[in-house]
């Protein structure tokens, strides 16, 4: 304490319970999380040039992307993805010792909502939504796997793709390039401030942004119902319904899921099965 002047509480984000907490504390949570801690000096300047020059160019969405390779590896989810891509994905998976689960049913997976959307899924979702083809789409997100090929309807549907490699100069991002926590700090900030913010898949970051997002005031978040979406999906796919109720439906599903006041859950005995304090402080926000 004398020589950092900082407490650190361990495990305090995952450990602590989410419900039954006195108000102070949970203020406290809050007023540590979201005015107290500050990222480093050199991501936040960077990050705050990144939104300069997207807000000098107008709106933007900042879309959360969950398709890395190591994202699709573990969570076995492989839709559209070719045998031989399949293979490389599953070998990535039995690589890792430590990881548990290595025989995923992939198709009961995604079917059940578990899975993040793919890009053409994530394309075909934004149309629905109505989202501006002309808006500013940031890519939130690390090397996404096999881009050429994965992003080209994304890219048809939404010209206007961006991601920070393509925003900056090489020379400033090289101090961050070869350390993934910093370059998610350039991506966390820029989803705080960004108009609009769709995560494909409610991870950790995606539920942080989300509650960062409410204590900020209610700034706009679309929490994508993956389960509905999917079942849509495929049966406009498949030809089952035409464009017009597909996005209708789509719509509807999503009326109300943009990140407005709604009461955080309570599962008696059982705090891992709530709702994420940090995404939805509710204590900490004027109603």
């Amino acid at each position: 304490m004398k020589t950092y002047e900082v407490v650190h509480f361990t495990k305090s984000d995952a450990r602590l319970a989410n419900n039954g907490i006195p108000d102070e504390v949970q203020k406290l949570r809050c007023r540590a999380n979201y005015q107290a801690l500050r990222f480093a000096p050199p991501i936040e300047k960077l990050a705050k040039k990144i939104v300069e020059i997207l807000r000098s160019r107008g709106p933007f969405l900042s879309l959360h992307l969950r398709y890395e390779m190591d994202m699709i590896a573990f969570s076995g989810c492989n839709e559209g993805c070719t045998d031989e891509e399949i293979d490389e994905l599953t070998k990535m998976r039995y690589a890792y010792p430590w990881w548990k689960e290595k025989e995923i049913d992939s198709v009961q997976k995604r079917l059940d909502g578990l899975c993040p959307l793919t890009p053409e899924e994530t394309a075909l979702t934004l149309r629905a939504l109505g989202i501006d083809r002309n808006i500013q789409v940031y890519i939130a997100a690390g090397d996404i796997y096999k881009s050429d090929k994965r992003m080209e309807m994304l890219h048809d549907s939404f010209p206007n793709l961006i991601k920070k490699e393509t925003l900056l100069e090489a020379s400033d991002l090289d101090p961050f390039r070869n350390h993934s926590n910093r370059m998610a700090a350039l991506d966390y900030y820029v989803s705080i401030e960004s108009d609009i913010f769709i995560p494909s898949y409610r991870g950790n970051m995606a539920k942080l942004v989300e509650g960062h997002r409410r204590y900020l005031g209610y700034k706009k978040i679309i929490l994508l119902d993956k389960q509905i979406l999917i079942g849509l999906i495929d049966l406009y796919k498949n030809g089952t319904i035409g464009w017009d109720e597909f996005s209708n439906s789509v719509k509807e599903a999503h009326a109300d899921r943009v990140g407005g006041p709604t009461p955080r859950s309570v599962v008696q005995g059982k705090p891992k099965l709530e709702d994420y304090f940090y995404t939805n402080p509710q204590e900490c926000i004027q109603q």
